[in-house]
């Protein structure tokens, strides 16, 4: 019966009950790294553009970074939490062998996640403030100032790099971090019909808004496709992004 698949374990010879301790991790653990941590790469990816927006000549909206960044710090909060649980635990046998070196190869790439992001560099470009606290005003770009992202220096280029596919790569250990750990928990069906579903359900609006040329390329999210921008002038950066000269050939 289906009923008895949703409310008991999914192994009828094993128990569910792994106590405060470890289901508190879990909680904190899926919350973090199935619920949070794609929802932030998906509104980073794919809404630097907001729908509503009037883009190129309506630039640099933060919501996507400020929704980025407050959910990234959330999952590493909660990861710091679930840490401290899961070390009152002595179950290392088994599958929680496995589990622990895909949680702890997780949270190896949060720690590195959060370093790349303290050390991307300065911004720069037309709306910097200036060292007197002044501003333009606008996106002027022959009163733009130095910055490693404005002028795309091989620092935030390799932080572009590294922090992309850092993201990516947590994530997918996360999957199977969770996945290992609800086995070892014998969580019941619903549990793991819940988070299937959720995970499904960002596959097919991450797909959607790929096939909708939403990855716009993040340079000219900030500052716009003019050429005089010198970040136009080079490749553009990631896999699948959209940019004006190179994806839609139009001015």
């Amino acid at each position: 019966m289906i009923w008895d698949w949703l409310v008991f374990p999914v192994d009828s010879q094993r128990a569910h009950d792994v106590g405060m301790a470890l289901s508190w991790h879990a909680r904190s653990m899926v919350l973090a790294w199935a619920v949070l941590a794609p929802l932030a790469i998906l509104i980073a990816r794919f809404f630097k553009v907001l729908p509503w927006q009037d883009w190129p000549r309506e630039v640099n909206n933060h919501v996507w970074w400020r929704t980025h960044w407050m959910a990234q710090s959330a999952a590493v909060a909660l990861s710091g939490f679930g840490l401290g649980l899961i070390l009152v635990s002595d179950q290392n046998t088994g599958t929680a062998l496995f589990h622990r070196f895909a949680g702890y190869s997780v949270l190896a790439l949060a720690v590195l996640q959060v370093a790349s992001g303290l050390l991307r560099g300065s911004k720069g470009g037309p709306t910097e403030p200036r060292p007197d606290g002044s501003t333009p005003g606008d996106s002027t770009p022959g009163d733009s100032i130095r910055g490693d992202h404005y002028d795309m220096t091989p620092r935030r280029l390799v932080f572009e790099t590294v922090h992309k596919a850092g993201g990516y790569l947590a994530l997918a250990i996360a999957t199977v971090a969770i996945a290992s750990g609800m086995w070892r928990a014998n969580a019941p069906g619903w549990m793991w019909l819940t988070i299937l579903m959720w995970w499904a359900a960002l596959a097919v609006v991450a797909i959607r808004l790929q096939s909708a040329g939403r990855a716009i390329d993040t340079y000219q999210a900030i500052w716009g496709p003019d050429q005089v921008h010198p970040g136009n002038r080079i490749r553009k950066r990631g896999w699948g992004t959209v940019r004006i000269e190179q994806d839609r050939r139009r001015t």
